[in-house]
């Protein structure tokens, strides 16, 4: 967003997110402790409990403790110009390893499958696909400032999936362990759930670029919606012959037809 749009747009793009952040620290938590009760018919808790229990655990997420911290500091007038170099540097250094340590934790942690990996590449660019629907429509009836505002109509929704929501997963398998029936049958596939974020930060950031050094041609909404359309069918189209090379039309034409051929004809 710096590089190619400038800070401005960096500022509407984090207001943006707001709803976003919602949605993945509230909503997908509950959602995700939603199914665990119902996977393994657990009697669901109470709602003031569920809420306590969700504060408790945004209130030890590292990144939440910082926010916390951060917060804290600024209202009595601490800032990292008026901490010690040493400890202003070294927050600094910890800030620029975040971003290597995600991805390193991810690269040790992915299995790749190709079969998985396939259909994970089908979902991603139906998702996108999708969306670039959705940011043409929204330009086209939308009155846009310039063009900065509009590429990040396009861009800002082609963001990788959050980790947010692979951290919920985590936590309702921490739930399961130690409990042999629970174990046995695991709401989430913590080892899916890792791949598809593998895929998707790769895949997200060149659509993104892809789409900065294109010039003005997603400026237009015409240009986002074809695109958008041809993404859909390039997911679509795969899954389509796939289903009739794996249907039998004798059997599908005539069901009540009785084949007097070898079942293998």
């Amino acid at each position: 967003m710096v590089e190619y749009l400038g800070d401005d747009i960096l500022a509407w793009a984090a207001l943006s997110d707001i709803g976003n952040k919602v949605f993945v620290l509230l909503i997908a938590y509950m959602l995700a402790m939603s199914w665990f009760y119902k996977s393994h018919r657990l009697t669901s808790r109470s709602n003031t409990e569920k809420i306590k229990q969700l504060l408790l655990s945004m209130v030890k997420e590292p990144i939440n403790l910082v926010i916390i911290s951060a917060i804290l500091l600024l209202s009595f007038g601490v800032n990292l110009e008026s901490m010690p170099i040493f400890l202003s540097d070294a927050i600094l250094m910890m800030k620029n390893m975040m971003t290597p340590l995600v991805l390193l934790f991810i690269g040790i942690a992915v299995v790749f499958k190709w079969a998985q990996l396939r259909m994970i590449a089908s979902l991603l660019t139906f998702r996108a696909g999708f969306v670039f629907l959705l940011s043409g429509v929204f330009v086209l009836l939308v009155p846009m400032p310039n063009e900065a505002a509009i590429l990040l109509a396009v861009v800002f929704p082609q963001s990788a999936v959050s980790f947010w929501p692979f951290a919920h997963m985590s936590a309702v398998r921490s739930m399961e362990i130690g409990n042999k029936d629970l174990e046995s049958n695991p709401t989430f596939d913590l080892e899916l759930g890792i791949n598809v974020l593998a895929i998707s930060m790769p895949f997200s950031t060149l659509l993104i670029l892809g789409v900065f050094t294109s010039g003005s041609y997603f400026t237009n909404p015409h240009h986002i919606l074809l695109f958008g359309g041809l993404m859909l069918c390039v997911s679509v189209i795969p899954k389509i012959f796939q289903y009739i090379k794996g249907t039998d039309f004798g059997i599908v034409a005539f069901p009540d037809k009785k084949l007097k051929d070898s079942p293998t004809d």
